[in-house]
């Protein structure tokens, strides 16, 4: 389903938020909106660039994994207004980096070692920057 299928009034990221209301325990609902309201707020305003998307920076430690799922799809629906989002696990380095991605690309073997490459290369930037800032006395918490 996509966004061109939905009354006008609908927008995709509500029409998930109401399937996961009924099909999550009312609990754990509340622990995924206490989590996604701050970033919606932030996307509706359009003041995404100073929001930090990483959940385990600013979800509560002991919140379980399948909140922190959904609430990364939810972002997701959010950003992309595409409903068909699946989040995956890639090796990277002998460990494993949840994504949120399409149906498409999720389902490609192909894209999905493209982004394990860029994730690679990536870590290696920041452990780069990480070893320079040290060496400069600078902070090495980004």
């Amino acid at each position: 389903m996509d966004e061109s299928e939905l009354p006008p009034e609908e927008r995709p990221v509500d029409v998930y938020l109401d399937l996961l209301r009924l099909r999550m325990d009312s609990e754990d609902y509340r622990l995924l909106l206490d989590v996604v309201q701050p970033v919606l707020r932030a996307i509706d305003q359009q003041r995404l660039a100073g929001l930090d998307l990483v959940l385990e920076s600013g979800a509560p430690e002991d919140l379980p994994q399948e909140i922190r799922d959904e609430a990364a799809l939810v972002i997701a629906t959010a950003v992309t207004g595409r409903l068909d989002n699946q989040l995956v696990e890639i090796d990277v380095d002998g460990s494993d980096v949840r994504v949120v991605t399409d149906s498409v690309t999720a389902a490609d073997p192909a894209s999905l070692d493209r982004i394990a490459e860029h994730l690679r290369r990536r870590r290696h930037d920041t452990e780069e920057l990480r070893g320079i800032a040290e060496a400069s006395g600078l902070p090495t918490d980004f």
